[in-house]
């Protein structure tokens, strides 16, 4: 037998004995309490307490099944699930319940023998002395372990720690603390005045959190843990501002996303990112509904490889679709994701398909494998300079790529289409925004003519998606500089990925078919307070250890994203973080013709053709094309 397995047996058997006698001398305890440990006079002699042990005095049959009945009655209410070295509230409970229905059972067994012997007094010391037996067993062995006496690194300072916010998170942190010798609490910051000079697990709350500098400076504090639930990002940016400049660390707790049960060790303290400083509330999302549109269809995947793409597979996954066919022509993104689902979801079966939706034949074939009943359309190339110099190449994969699937998804009949849009299609200015924007007009219109739910859902940047500025800012910094930033004043809209795909599954449960949604992004930020902050968090100090530097905007690129046109009138929906913006209908034979138009330009490869077929389909395009030469200006054909 292993060594471990004959470990959790004799440790098993040993707090098994451990209860067994708890509840022997429970029993003996309460007799003794009842009659003040003076041997009582006639037929309630010590004679009965003695013989009890011996099977004799209390009947035999008392014994034989209140002793087995209670240590049943600990197994029944999972009294063995808590880990001693755990023993907390829940613990606590069970055992309290666990002594009670052992008070009614051993009632019960007086009242059925008629055993006159035992006085009522019995049934409440008999639980009392129970409960604080076990309880006090298992706590008792918790404090040794928690205590500090330890071997471990001896004559080693313990690091000083600062923990602000004196909640759950932060007395969580604390008792965790009493595990490890190398850390030692300090204090507490918090701002409830209420919780001013009071204590957690001994260790007292120092003040509010404007006093964090010169609780730095006083105690010689080598790292800040914050563990304030859902701290702001001024707080955040307040907390590291003023860690980064007297170079302590700082450490944050998960959130409630990251956490996999819910519960906090100092092992999760983690290094404060810039998704917690661009991060906001919690997002509510009507799950059931979602899962409720899922659960058992045929999900398609398109673009299942990228940041976002990659992203709506695991959330989808997680609704148990009857099969997951996700489609990507990158290989190794496919590859990963592909590996990744397979392992986190090993009953769903998932169909991972190499290909390029601008492939038709591939599609037809994959459609008609597959008969797909949801399609997520996310591929799309998205990097605006990029476009801006390969334009017939970006129409055609995001105008025609999502031509061919939507058309398909219409073919076969599938219940809704969900197209993922971007801030950039609201009065574009570069290739990328334009044919975003055209596809938008296709899938709105073509919903007109189909039974199938054509729904968009529109968005700005999502934080750390590859090829954004987050990943770039990162490398950069990690270079020592200098960090790039097109223009002082450029804004952008971000959100995480997490919160956007969400956001995204829950529009396309409230769409009835033709609409744009889009998602409340909040504030937008400003590009050199973002390269600060990312600065700051690497522990260094903008514009002197790292220097910013200004290269201008590039070829397409806004100085401020909108996240809808003046003549999309939008309004609110049932969600707060989801809007509807009103469509705009076209002819759809004439769409249909101008699209052909288009498609022929594409294919010719002559950029004057494309830009101006452009500019008929989306009179708004606005793109510096045109401004070089105003007789280019097709916006009159």
């Amino acid at each position: 037998m292993p060594k471990q397995t004959v470990r959790t047996v004799a440790l098993r058997s040993v707090v098994f004995t451990s209860d067994a006698t708890c509840v022997l001398f429970s029993l003996w305890g309460a007799f003794q309490l009842r009659y003040g440990f003076q041997p009582p006079t006639g037929e309630m002699g010590w004679g009965v307490v003695l013989d009890f042990f011996s099977g004799q005095g209390i009947p035999p049959l008392l014994l034989g099944a209140l002793f087995p009945g209670q240590l049943a009655l600990f197994l029944r209410e999972g009294i063995y699930r808590g880990l001693w070295r755990f023993a907390s509230v829940p613990d606590l409970i069970r055992i309290v319940r666990t002594s009670v229905l052992g008070a009614i059972l051993l009632g019960t067994l007086v009242f059925f023998f008629q055993i006159d012997r035992v006085p009522p007094s019995i049934m409440v010391l008999y639980p009392l002395l129970l409960i604080m037996g076990l309880g006090g067993t298992r706590l008792a062995y918790r404090w040794m372990k928690d205590s500090r006496f330890s071997l471990a690194n001896p004559g080693k300072e313990p690091a000083q720690i600062l923990i602000i916010g004196a909640g759950r998170a932060g007395e969580t942190v604390i008792r965790d603390t009493l595990r490890y010798p190398d850390y030692h609490v300090v204090g507490l910051l918090d701002n409830d005045p209420k919780k001013q000079g009071s204590e957690i697990q001994g260790i007292r709350v120092l003040g509010l959190v404007n006093a964090l500098e010169k609780t730095l400076a006083s105690h010689q504090i080598d790292t800040v843990f914050l563990t304030v639930d859902s701290p702001s990002r001024q707080l955040i940016e307040d907390v590291l501002t003023t860690c980064s400049r007297l170079q302590v660390e700082c450490r944050i707790v998960p959130s409630w996303r990251e956490l996999v049960n819910g519960q906090v060790d100092l092992q999760q303290m983690r290094p404060a990112t810039v998704e917690d400083l661009l991060g906001r509330d919690p997002v509510d999302l009507d799950m059931e509904t979602i899962a409720r549109s899922l659960v058992g269809q045929v999900v398609l995947i398109t673009g299942g490889g990228g940041s976002i793409g990659s992203e709506v597979c695991r959330q989808v996954a997680r609704q148990r679709p009857s099969q997951l066919v996700v489609l990507d022509h990158g290989e190794y993104n496919l590859y990963q994701i592909e590996r990744e689902l397979r392992l986190e979801f090993p009953s769903l079966t998932i169909h991972a398909i190499l290909g390029d939706v601008k492939n038709v034949d591939l599609l037809h074939r994959l459609f008609t494998t597959y008969h797909p009943q949801v399609v997520i359309h996310a591929a799309a190339y998205k990097h605006v300079p990029m476009l801006e110099n390969n334009s017939a190449e970006g129409v055609r994969n995001n105008v025609f790529g999502t031509l061919n699937v939507a058309r398909l998804a219409h073919q076969f009949g599938c219940a809704r289409f969900v197209m993922v849009s971007t801030d950039k299609a609201v009065s574009p200015t570069n290739v990328m925004g334009a044919s975003k924007r055209i596809a938008e007009i296709f899938c709105q219109n073509l919903n007109a003519h189909s039974p199938v739910r054509f729904i968009t859902v529109r968005f700005g940047n999502v934080l750390a998606s590859a090829g954004s500025v987050v990943p770039l800012f990162r490398q950069q910094i990690a270079n020592g500089g200098p960090v790039t930033v097109t223009h002082p004043d450029i804004t952008r809209y971000f959100m995480t990925i997490q919160e956007a795909v969400g956001l995204t599954l829950q529009a396309s449960v409230m769409g009835k078919g033709g609409e744009i949604f889009v998602l409340n992004m909040g504030e937008p930020v400003k590009i050199k307070a973002l390269a600060d902050l990312m600065i700051r968090l690497a522990g260094k100090k903008p514009d002197v250890d790292i220097p910013i530097i200004y290269t201008g905007l590039r070829p397409g690129e806004k100085l401020h994203e909108e996240m809808f046109h003046e003549e999309e009138a939008l309004r609110n929906t049932t969600h707060a973080k989801v809007m509807l913006a009103k469509s705009r209908v076209m002819d759809m034979a004439w769409l249909e013709e101008q699209l052909i138009l288009l498609e022929k330009a594409t294919r010719a490869g002559d950029k004057d053709l494309l830009m101006n077929q452009l500019k008929v389909l989306v009179p708004e395009f606005a793109s510096e094309f045109f401004q070089t030469d105003p007789s280019r200006d097709g916006s009159e054909e």
